[in-house]
C-alpha cells in the first residue's frame, strides 16, 4: 500500500511539473513564409512531418524571399524560406540561416516561339542574357533571330530575381522587363506570349510528374563554354539533365544556389525540432520533389549549431 502511495505521489508530481510544458507542445503551430523556390519542398516536408507528428500544425505560405525575411525579422513567423544569400545587415538583425536544399533559376520561352528551335540548339551566352534583361527594348537579333522579345521579370522582392541578377553581375533592381509578382506567374505569362522570355525557379519550369518543361514552355540552355552549340553536359531539356549539369558543376552558380530556412532568436521547441528534422531525415525527400541537398559539410555545420 505504501509503495502504491509513493508511486501515485510521484506520478502526480510529475504531471504537475511537466504537464504545462507538454500542453504547450501539443497542437503547437509552426509558421513558415517566404520564397516560392522552397514552397513545394516545404509542402512535402509538411505532409511527411504530419505523419510522425500529427500534433504539430505547420502553416506554410509563399510570397517571396523578401516577405519571408521581413516576416521572421519582425517575429511574425517562426521560420522564413529564403532563396538567396542572407545579407550582412540581416545577419546583424539576428537572422540565422540554415541550408536545407539546392536548386536553380532557369530561363523559359514559349514552346511555339519562332526562335525556340534556334535557342534549343545554341543556347544563350551570358552576354546575351545580359543584353536581354539589362538593355531597353531587346530583340531576337541578339541571338540571330528576328522580331521583338517580350521580357518578363519579377516585381516582388525575391531570391529568384536576386540570384538571376547576380548571374548577370547586377542586382534585382537592374533587371528590365514586365514585372510578374510570383514565381508561378512567370511561366504562365510566357505560355500566353509567343515572344515571351522569362526566368523562374526550377520547380516551376518543369513538370513534377514528367520531369519535362511545364506545358507551353521550353527551358533555354546556358552556352557555358560559348562555342555556339549546346553540348551534352549543357543539355537541360529535362529536370534530370539539368540536375546532372548542376552536380557536375557545369551549370553556373549562380543561378544554381542553396536555399535556406532562416530563424531569429530562440526557437520554440516545436520549430526547432521540425527544422532539425528537415536537415536530417527530411533530406531523403529532396530528390523526389526535384531538389538537391546542400553541400554536406555546410549541412553538418548547420545541424551541429542547431543542437547546441
Amino acid at each position: 500500500m505504501k509503495n502504491n502511495l509513493i508511486k501515485a505521489t510521484l506520478l502526480l508530481a510529475s504531471l504537475l511539473l511537466f504537464g504545462c510544458g507538454s500542453a504547450e507542445d501539443k497542437n503547437a503551430t509552426v509558421s513558415i513564409s517566404g520564397a516560392w523556390a522552397l514552397y513545394p519542398m516545404a509542402q512535402r516536408w509538411k505532409s511527411e512531418y504530419a505523419k510522425i507528428h500529427p500534433e504539430i500544425n505547420l502553416e506554410v505560405s509563399g510570397g517571396g524571399a523578401g516577405k519571408g525575411m521581413t516576416d521572421v525579422l519582425s517575429d511574425l513567423v517562426d521560420i522564413a524560406m529564403v532563396s538567396r544569400a542572407v545579407y550582412p545587415e540581416e545577419l546583424e538583425k539576428g537572422a540565422v540561416p540554415y541550408p536545407v536544399a539546392k536548386d536553380t533559376v532557369v530561363v523559359v520561352i514559349n514552346e511555339k516561339a519562332p526562335f525556340a528551335e534556334t535557342l534549343l540548339k545554341r543556347g544563350l551566352k551570358k552576354s546575351e542574357f545580359q543584353k536581354i534583361w539589362l538593355e531597353e527594348n531587346p530583340t531576337a537579333e541578339i541571338f540571330g533571330g528576328e522580331g521583338a522579345l517580350n521580357v518578363y521579370t519579377r516585381s516582388d522582392a525575391c531570391g529568384a530575381a536576386e540570384t538571376f541578377a547576380a548571374f548577370l553581375g547586377k542586382k534585382q533592381e537592374n533587371l528590365k522587363g514586365n514585372g510578374i509578382p510570383s514565381d508561378p506567374g512567370v511561366p504562365e505569362a510566357v505560355r500566353g506570349d509567343v515572344r515571351g522570355i522569362g526566368y523562374c525557379n526550377l520547380n516551376y519550369g518543369y513538370d513534377p510528374e514528367t520531369g519535362r518543361p511545364v506545358k507551353g514552355v521550353v527551358t533555354v540552355p546556358v552556352d557555358v563554354n560559348e562555342n555556339g552549340v549546346v553540348d551534352k553536359d549543357e543539355e537541360i531539356t529535362t529536370k534530370e539533365f539539368l540536375i546532372a549539369s548542376i552536380q557536375k558543376g557545369v551549370y553556373p552558380a549562380p543561378p544554381a544556389r542553396d536555399l535556406y530556412f532562416v530563424t531569429k532568436g530562440e526557437l520554440k521547441p516545436a520549430a526547432k525540432e521540425f527544422l532539425l528534422w528537415t536537415m536530417t531525415e527530411g533530406q531523403k525527400f529532396n530528390d523526389a520533389v526535384g531538389y538537391m541537398s546542400p553541400n554536406k559539410e555546410n549541412l553538418e555545420k548547420a545541424i551541429d549549431s542547431l543542437k547546441k
